[in-house]
């Protein structure tokens, strides 16, 4: 309990983080759809987030080193906050993606500093029960997220002002917190290669999990409101896809520890597949199947990023862990950029069942790419814990280290 007290200012920052950043992608797709925005535009407003969350997690640790933690945690809030108000102040589209660059810069930066701040007070010893708070808070926190667009009215003053409040209320645990400020680790090398060198069978997972995670929830706002969902139905119906995600990380860790991980991630694909079919069928079966549905949808594409790093980290020494984090989190940061854009476009161009049949695409190739990985080489006689990788900075390596190595 001690611990957790200790740690309260991270956790508390987190979750109002979490409620500000989380809340926005969602808004703004019903926003945009209010506004008369094209699909494509709702696109790329979801696109132009992962590219400020890129950007913000090359250039937070490097900040962070030259002004300190709590400094560079307030200038990503500060960019957070004009991003939210400055919605306000235009209805153009592609203004508003430039202010989304903001707030995914905000999401990278200051996830950067409550990681790297975490990981300076944790001790071996206390580690499991400080990350099994922190997923709490998170997980938690974005669910909650997601259900705060159900009494926000879109393209309003008032929705985009209390975002605004929330990611300013951020500031307050981190910046007057007694516990004395961390130093500042070196930022992790960016070597994209050694992701690929270590397994291209992970590279590959995590871009396709990009496709399934930034397009659903970049994008869900304009399928469920296609399939005729009400505002405060498109909530729960993200709502559904990110527990459903969370009940999956229990499962699918026991089977990746238990089971060849290319098996694994092979069957989870297949299942994205069917969860992609039925998400499609369930849209003629009313409101309680499409939940269901993306509930179902959520429980076979989330947990295929932490698979996909449990198994590249199988084949990398301990030295070259946090580096390999910080190189899928590059892969991952890609597809995700490219994801919403593309498609909002399908679904302009063939209608709502188009944003499954995408995903499904692109886990087929997945299982015709891990099927012909299985020949090239066997499984290592030794692997890593599975462990659920938050998919937040380049730094998160360092928290999950130690976590992995353990038995």
């Amino acid at each position: 309990m001690r611990l957790i007290v200790s740690l309260a200012a991270l956790f508390l920052s987190v979750i109002m983080l979490q409620l500000s950043t989380g809340g926005v992608g969602p808004l703004d797709a019903i926003s945009g759809l209010t506004l008369n925005f094209s699909k494509e535009q709702i696109g790329l407003l979801g696109s132009g987030h992962f590219f400020g969350f890129f950007i913000g997690c090359w250039w937070a640790p490097r900040l962070m080193g030259n002004v300190g933690h709590s400094r560079a945690y307030a200038a990503f809030t500060a960019l957070g906050a004009i991003g939210l108000l400055g919605h306000t102040l235009t209805e153009n589209p592609y203004a508003w993606a430039a202010m989304r660059i903001a707030s995914g810069l905000c999401v990278a930066g200051c996830y950067t500093v409550i990681e790297a701040w975490l990981n300076a007070k944790v001790t071996n010893e206390t580690r499991g029960r400080a990350m099994g708070t922190y997923r709490l808070a998170d997980m938690g926190a974005s669910l909650t997220a997601q259900l705060i667009i159900a009494v926000l009215p879109p393209a309003a003053y008032v929705s985009y002002n209390l975002l605004a409040i929330l990611c300013c209320a951020a500031l307050l645990p981190l910046t007057l917190t007694k516990a004395s400020q961390p130093e500042t680790p070196d930022a992790p090398r960016l070597r994209p290669k050694l992701a690929w060198r270590c397994s291209p069978l992970a590279v590959a997972g995590v871009i396709v999990s990009a496709l399934s995670s930034a397009s659903f929830r970049m994008v869900g706002p304009v399928y469920g409101q296609e399939v005729g969902l009400e505002v405060g139905q498109i909530a729960f119906f993200l709502a559904a896809f990110v527990l459903g995600g969370a009940l999956a990380q229990y499962p699918l860790g026991w089977l990746a520890d238990k089971y060849d991980r290319r098996w694994v991630l092979i069957w989870l694909s297949a299942a994205a597949i069917v969860s992609s079919t039925v998400t499609i069928a369930a849209s003629g079966t009313g409101t309680l199947g499409v939940m269901l549905a993306a509930g179902f949808f959520g429980f076979t594409t989330f947990p295929i990023f932490s698979v996909s790093a449990a198994h590249a980290n199988d084949f990398a020494t301990s030295a070259e862990r946090v580096e390999l984090s910080a190189a899928l989190m590059f892969w991952y940061a890609l597809g995700a950029i490219a994801s919403p854009y593309v498609s909002s476009a399908l679904i302009d161009s063939f209608g709502p069942p188009a944003l499954f049949a995408y995903v499904a695409f692109g886990h087929l190739l997945l299982i015709v790419f891990g099927l012909s990985r299985m020949r090239a080489r066997p499984v290592p006689e030794e692997r890593t814990h599975y462990v659920y990788a938050p998919r937040t900075s380049f730094t998160i390596g360092r928290l999950l280290k130690r976590s992995r190595e353990e038995r």
